[in-house]
């Protein structure tokens, strides 16, 4: 992708992209995508058959170009429970304001547009799956609340850290980035891990 002769799949990808935060997802046809890539629209399809297949492709493509697996080793490698759910907080609470473009475009799409909603729902898919992965770690090393069985743990994570919630505290609120991920990580702190009595 830092090639200086990006290939053809890149490129429409990166058209997609372009013009799904231009337009914040109003109005992005497959013959707008196949213009700005300098390609046919019947190319566009031999690609991609769909668009919902594209869209998906194209949210695939930011992670990449965003570099997310790297983002998320320290999650991945945490030693404890605690040390992960900070580190998967810190990791997706940080990465929203760089994907907050294509995610609006997509919020702004999703309930008219199946192609958008099949997109937006894999991607939250994905984040749901880590949320899990934090809230199981906390669970093996018998950490975890007992206010909230694991797969309630992980719905309510998985809400605490969405895109409108972020939206919400560092737009609407004028929170800053860094108090909001100090605060999410003590708010999740709270919820989730179980209190340790001491002698």
């Amino acid at each position: 992708m830092s090639s200086d002769h990006p290939t053809t799949r890149d490129r429409i990808l990166k058209a997609t992209l372009d013009l799904l935060e231009a337009g914040q997802g109003q109005g992005v046809r497959m013959t707008d995508i196949a213009k700005r890539a300098g390609i046919t629209r019947q190319a566009l399809y031999l690609h991609f058959s769909t668009r919902a297949e594209l869209l998906i492709a194209t949210t695939l493509y930011l992670d990449a170009v965003k570099g997310v697996e790297e983002r998320l080793v320290p999650s991945r490698t945490a030693q404890t429970g605690v040390e992960r759910l900070d580190a998967f907080i810190e990791a997706w609470g940080s990465y929203i304001p760089e994907i907050y473009g294509i995610a609006k475009a997509l919020l702004a799409l999703k309930d008219t547009d199946d192609a958008a909603a099949k997109a937006w729902d894999d991607r939250m898919q994905a984040m749901r799956d880590g949320c899990e992965a934090a809230i199981g770690a906390l669970n093996r090393d018998n950490m975890l609340s007992r206010d909230h069985p694991p797969d309630q743990a992980a719905d309510i994570l998985w809400t605490m850290l969405s895109v409108r919630n972020w939206e919400q505290l560092t737009i609407e609120c004028g929170w800053p980035q860094e108090k909001y991920i100090e605060t999410l990580k003590s708010l999740a702190r709270r919820v989730f891990v179980a209190e340790t009595t001491s002698n």
